[in-house]
């Protein structure tokens, strides 16, 4: 019956330690989520500031 228990009580630890490591690296990735969606957002402003100016020196081509 200890042997039952003992068994059981390190399951759990484990368990719980995997839930800790798990509870982490859910932390580390919404942080790493939260960068990209950033620099995603910061680059999209910049390829719409390359088209405008792509788009403007194109109107002001003489046409052939």
């Amino acid at each position: 019956m200890d042997d039952d228990i003992d068994y059981l009580e390190e399951q759990l630890n484990e368990l719980v330690r995997l839930f800790d490591a798990q509870k982490q690296e859910n932390r580390e990735l919404k942080t790493r989520v939260a960068a990209l969606q950033a620099e995603n957002t910061r680059l999209a402003g910049k390829v719409e500031g390359a088209i405008r100016s792509v788009g403007a020196v194109l109107e002001s081509l003489p046409e052939a």
